[in-house]
């Protein structure tokens, strides 16, 4: 029952965004803050897990590739597809749900233990359209640019370990990101980084709004928003798999 309870607060949290809004011009400036906090505030840890994520993968799929009838540019085909399909959008979400979900419950959890969002209630602001709407519409709009960055720099993780080790050469490597190539895997990873930023943000800004209690309560909900965030993740990525690609 109580799973049941704050799966029904948390729909009416999500219907509280919209009434009341604020001006346009208010919401284009915070989004443009949350964008920079958001997006280019995760550049480097994404860039980082992308290129040993890619690296990996390479040196991986050499070693497990062992068939002499297997042609080594499938080693590229390997990674591109691995890359592309699941570890830059579900990977890389599940890092930014632990940095951007930690963050944004953390920030307004602080604000209701220090009665901030009581404060702007009693102004007649609508606090969660306010603190939580452009929270939202920043993520969807700026991850899916993130993770298209993070897939380029994933697969030259990959070319460039085998192009160092030699395990593959880079002519082999090009041959085998090109060969078979399905847009749609691109498409199909950019439906589900939009889905996850919604995720990550909207369970994120529920569990930080509703924080009671002090500092103690505000690492609490932290850990319950990052907990969720990719439970939520890891279940909507294999609901999406099996729509869209099966």
């Amino acid at each position: 029952m109580h799973t049941f309870y704050h799966i029904g607060r948390y729909c009416f949290f999500m219907k509280g965004l919209f009434l009341k809004p604020e001006k346009i011009s208010v919401y284009f400036r915070q989004i443009k803050i949350e964008m920079v906090d958001i997006g280019y505030g995760s550049l480097g840890i994404s860039v980082l897990i992308s290129v040993f994520m890619g690296a990996v993968l390479t040196i991986q799929s050499v070693h497990n590739i062992v068939s002499p009838l297997v042609p080594i540019y499938a080693i590229a085909i390997v990674t591109r597809d691995a890359v592309i399909l699941e570890f830059s959008p579900t990977v890389v979400c599940l890092v930014l749900a632990g940095k951007v979900g930690s963050s944004i419950a953390s920030q307004l959890g602080t604000m209701r233990v220090t009665e901030q969002i009581d404060a702007l209630e009693i102004m007649g602001i609508n606090s969660s359209g306010y603190l939580v709407l452009p929270k939202i519409i920043a993520a969807i709009l700026i991850l899916p640019f993130l993770i298209l960055i993070t897939m380029f720099v994933g697969i030259g993780g990959g070319w460039l370990a085998g192009a160092v080790t030699g395990l593959i050469n880079s002519h082999e490597f090009k041959r085998g990101l090109l060969t078979d190539f399905d847009t749609f895997n691109v498409q199909f990873a950019l439906i589900k980084v939009v889905v996850f930023a919604f995720v990550i943000t909207s369970v994120s800004s529920y569990h930080g709004f509703y924080t009671e209690g002090g500092a103690l309560e505000v690492g609490q909900s932290s850990t319950k928003a990052v907990v969720w965030s990719s439970v939520l993740i890891l279940f909507l990525d294999y609901v999406l798999t099996q729509l869209l690609l099966i």
